[in-house]
């Protein structure tokens, strides 16, 4: 016989309802992955941290990605969906491509070092091929044969990556001595400057006596340079 309810242990408490959890998608796990990139680099992304965002079990990740290198791919081709791609000019092809190069280079530095996550690797997401399509076309468009403009699109995008990749490992640097950037760089190239004239001009003779040239020009000149020897150098393979 039950106790009635105004006696102690009669009254029956309803029990606490739990919040039920809503369902992880792909897209919010890629999106929490870049939040960790942002915030403290490629290394510390990991399955367990990124379930911890959403205060669940790495198991329940797996469901959507099959491990961390897939996730960082998903990770790459999300960034990758930033860069606009549009249609090929055949006038101004060069312009094209270097406008493509530079969007991509600028997404990739935007997202801390996640341009590791490219490198020795052949990205071939939606929005990673949506690009290579894209800068194959423009090239393809300017009279570069086919497996010239493929190679020139290997190299080029080998050149962005790289460059993207080790200006976060720059950024780290900086961040770690706790300087201006600014300043910091300053006194870096100050220091490689006197660095290089000290060097023995009978063993360094161009080095020593070319200290200023070797050590100018920001980064931005710098992968400027760089980027008009790729594109500009393809002439040589256009039909006469």
């Amino acid at each position: 016989m039950s106790e009635p309810p105004w006696r102690p242990g009669g009254i029956r408490r309803p029990k606490p309802e739990r919040t039920a959890k809503i369902p992880l998608t792909r897209a919010q796990i890629v999106q929490a992955g870049l939040r960790i990139v942002q915030r403290e680099g490629i290394d510390a992304v990991s399955m367990r941290r990124i379930a911890s965002e959403f205060d669940t079990g790495p198991s329940s990740l797996y469901a959507h990605v099959t491990n961390k290198d897939e996730l960082l791919q998903l990770m790459f081709d999300e960034v990758c969906g930033l860069v606009a791609t549009p249609a090929p000019d055949p006038g101004r092809w060069k312009e094209q491509v270097k406008e493509l190069a530079r969007a991509g280079h600028q997404a990739l530095t935007e997202h801390n070092d996640l341009a590791r996550a490219a490198l020795a690797t052949i990205p071939t997401g939606p929005n990673a091929l949506r690009i290579s399509d894209a800068m194959l076309g423009m090239m393809l468009a300017g009279g570069i044969p086919p497996r010239m403009a493929a190679w020139a699109m290997d190299r080029i995008f080998l050149y962005i990556t790289a460059d993207a990749y080790e200006y976060s490992i720059w950024r780290s640097e900086v961040k770690d001595a706790g300087a201006d950037g600014q300043q910091f760089i300053l006194q870096l190239s100050d220091d490689l400057v006197a660095y290089f004239k000290g060097l023995p001009p009978d063993r360094y003779p161009y080095v020593q006596e070319n200290a200023e040239a070797m050590v100018g020009g920001g980064i931005d000149q710098r992968f400027e340079f760089g980027l008009d020897l790729l594109v500009d150098g393809l002439d040589k393979y256009r039909p006469a």
